[in-house]
């Protein structure tokens, strides 16, 4: 004997978007990372501000401070629901970012005040050793 069992129809899950690459911690690789975001956020119908001025700072940082001479960083975007996560891994685990105040002729380091204000909500993750991602979370 068959017996039928109904279930509840099943809702579709809120879909999941993801994009990752691995870059150089150069200069081009940072400037390559704003492109292939814009890029990736025009592909899903996304705005571009802030995410794109967004990654350009996280991938500019990666670059520069957290670069470690033949080791690359990764760009990650992620959507769920609402929130686009914008993250940059690089392997300076020891050197933790945190937005500080620059002298006012200092000719850099804003660009963690320009995350802070252009971000919902933004910090540090440390992965394994000597892993570390900076991530920024904006609606969209």
């Amino acid at each position: 004997m068959i017996q039928e069992i109904s279930t509840p129809e099943a809702h579709p899950a809120t879909p999941v978007r993801n994009f990752s690459v691995l870059l150089s911690s150069t200069p081009r690789g940072a400037r390559l990372a704003r492109l292939l975001a814009s890029e990736q956020l025009r592909s899903w119908g996304l705005p571009l501000d802030p995410a794109a001025h967004l990654v350009g700072e996280l991938a500019a940082n990666a670059a520069s401070h957290g670069r470690v001479p033949g080791r690359d960083f990764r760009l990650t975007l992620y959507v769920v629901g609402d929130t686009l996560r914008i993250e940059v891994t690089d392997t300076r685990g020891d050197r933790i970012p945190h937005a500080q105040q620059p002298e006012p002729d200092a000719e850099s380091g804003r660009g963690l005040l320009l995350v802070d204000a252009l971000a919902d909500r933004w910090g540090v993750a440390l992965g394994p050793s000597p892993r570390k991602a900076v991530w920024a979370e904006v609606k969209v």
